[in-house]
């Protein structure tokens, strides 16, 4: 199986505190865009293609392997991933798109991604439990009831599609007034089956100064 691994970079660091995309700011002296590639590299994927604000498309070029594809991005995830799609090989037969901002993320999670793929599931995400008390509040920040957290998952990346139901999934959205958090949103609006695979902590998203401290004290 072929894979192709769609890495998201075109995010702003504004909740990270940084004057630059958050994809560049650095984690133990290198950019989260090159940990969240070697994830995917030494997790199994064949190529990288990395989606990218336009501004910084030299800057993200020159950190980046040369075999990696850079292409620019869109406003929206869901139209940096529809660039890098176009922009990866066709005789792929699985993408994995993964987000910049998880770098820590063990290549065993992109092996048991790809390992389902594999199996035969159209669509694959790893998944973490909820083990928080969950609850409901209204407009006034009042606690209405309480949800049951045993079938809830906290959803991760990298997600893999095959190729084919990925992009059909993508086509059959363009134009929809929906929002999709994700890719797998995309390809349940389709009406395809999404399969589940552990998760793991370490892959956490790094979203504001605390993350990104909690990231170093990992490394």
């Amino acid at each position: 199986m072929h894979a192709v691994g769609i890495v998201a970079a075109a995010g702003s660091g504004l909740r990270l505190g940084a004057e630059l995309p958050k994809a560049l700011v650095l984690l133990g002296g290198r950019p989260l865009v090159c940990w969240a590639v070697e994830a995917l590299r030494a997790g199994g994927v064949d190529e990288v293609v990395v989606a990218v604000p336009a501004p910084q498309q030299a800057a993200f070029t020159a950190v980046l392997p040369d075999d990696v594809h850079v292409v620019v991005g869109g406003d929206t995830r869901t139209a940096s991933v529809r660039a890098a799609l176009a922009a990866a090989r066709e005789h792929a037969d699985a993408v994995l798109v993964h987000d910049a901002a998880r770098p820590l993320t063990p290549p065993e999670v992109v092996a048991r991604v790809l390992a389902a793929l594999a199996a035969g599931a159209a669509a694959v995400v790893p998944v973490l439990p909820v083990v928080d008390t969950t609850v409901v509040v209204d407009p006034d920040g009042l606690v209405t009831g309480d949800v049951a957290r045993g079938p809830l998952r906290r959803v991760q990346t990298p997600q893999g599609f095959d190729r084919t139901t990925l992009v059909a999934a993508y086509a059959a959205a363009h134009g929809s007034a929906a929002e999709f958090t994700d890719d797998a949103s995309v390809v349940r609006a389709a009406g395809i089956p999404v399969h589940t695979v552990a998760g793991d902590e370490r892959a956490a998203k790094i979203t504001v100064p605390h993350d990104l401290a909690l990231a170093e004290l990992q490394l």
